[in-house]
């Protein structure tokens, strides 16, 4: 089978994420926290979203292990219980890959510790610990991602460089455009592909229409493949991040004020977006895709269709001209698609 990089020298990669906001409106996770417990509490939801991405046409199976760190886990209480979260879902994760033949991604975060080189030592265990556990588990490769700070997705890609894995590692870039120690999107890029990065790029935070411009300056400064995995959310120039949307029709002030994370609904992309966006970064050069925190399903598949896969959930794509009153089918009743403009 192909490794990651082969398949990228052959085409696009696509990689579905958004676990930790799919599950959490399943009913299976907490919003806040977004801690996976639900590797150890119901497995079986987490291995039927692998499942479900893969069908849609995700290439990659990524462990969801996001946010199963010491920091995170100290908070609810359960840091006693990070081995077993890991490793929990780096198995789930290997058995989908294994039956679908897709890659199988380790995956370590942003700490929310990082304050520079006097957080190095912690944040480099618990990237060790991470990493380690990933490779134990055979992962094709490891996504670092969400990082702020470049000098942590620095540290991160040593570490998984030093465990002699692929690399794919992606930034979030806030409203003030750059890196929290104020680098360039692109420059920060520049160092990651230096520092040894197989893959670098941008994902969450940024909807389609704030990503892509940021992108673009990436592709342009780098020779290794870039990811790009907006979250599924209409960002705009005046509020260019799913943290700062404000919707003055909700009824609570303070969801007004802040809808991120559990009020987003209204500002949710299509799945012609998704696709729109899809075409438009693989124009610019963008070559691992992707969808993040808010992804469901049908964004992959819209993804998928978009580069001109045909994935199995393609059988269920939509066809408008069986509708009973919108479509176009000749055996359809007239009564009905006459009665349509009324609607």
């Amino acid at each position: 089978m192909a490794d990651l990089l082969e398949r990228l020298a052959q085409g696009p990669v696509i990689c579905a994420e958004g676990y930790l906001f799919e599950l959490e409106r399943r009913g299976y996770l907490q919003a806040g926290g977004f801690v996976p417990e639900v590797v150890l509490e119901h497995p079986e939801k987490v291995a039927e979203l692998h499942r479900e991405f893969v069908h849609a046409g995700s290439d990659v199976v990524e462990a969801f292990t996001y946010y199963a760190h010491r920091e995170k886990l100290r908070i609810i209480g359960r840091e006693d219980d990070l081995e077993r979260i890991n490793r929990r879902a780096l198995d789930i994760a290997k058995e989908v890959s294994d039956e679908s033949g897709a890659l199988l991604a380790g995956n370590v975060c942003n700490t929310n510790v990082w304050e520079g080189e006097e957080s190095r030592d912690a944040v480099r265990a618990m990237f060790e610990e991470q990493v380690t556990w990933a490779a134990e588990a055979g992962a094709d490769f490891v996504v670092g991602e969400t990082f702020s700070w470049l000098g942590e997705a620095l540290l991160a890609t040593e570490v998984i460089k030093e465990a002699g894995l692929p690399a794919v590692v992606t930034l979030t870039i806030h409203r003030h455009g750059n890196a929290r120690e104020g680098t360039s999107p692109a420059e920060a890029c520049r160092q990651l592909e230096a520092a040894g990065a197989d893959v670098v790029g941008l994902n969450c935070g940024r909807g389609p229409e704030t990503m892509l411009p940021l992108l673009d300056d990436v592709c342009r400064v780098v020779s290794v493949p870039v990811a790009g995995l907006p979250v599924p959310y209409r960002t705009t120039h005046s509020h260019p991040t799913f943290h700062s949307l404000e919707d003055p029709a909700a009824p609570d002030p303070a969801i007004a004020e802040r809808p991120f994370p559990i009020a987003l609904e209204p500002f949710t992309c299509s799945r012609f977006e998704i696709a729109d966006f899809t075409r438009r970064a693989q124009d610019v050069g963008v070559s691992y895709l992707g969808v993040c925190c808010g992804a469901a399903p049908h964004h992959i598949r819209s993804m998928a269709e978009a580069l001109g896969r045909t994935p199995p959930a393609s059988q269920y794509s939509p066809d408008m001209s069986k509708h009973y009153a919108f479509g176009s089918d000749p055996s359809l009743h007239t009564t009905n698609q006459d009665y349509a403009q009324r609607m």
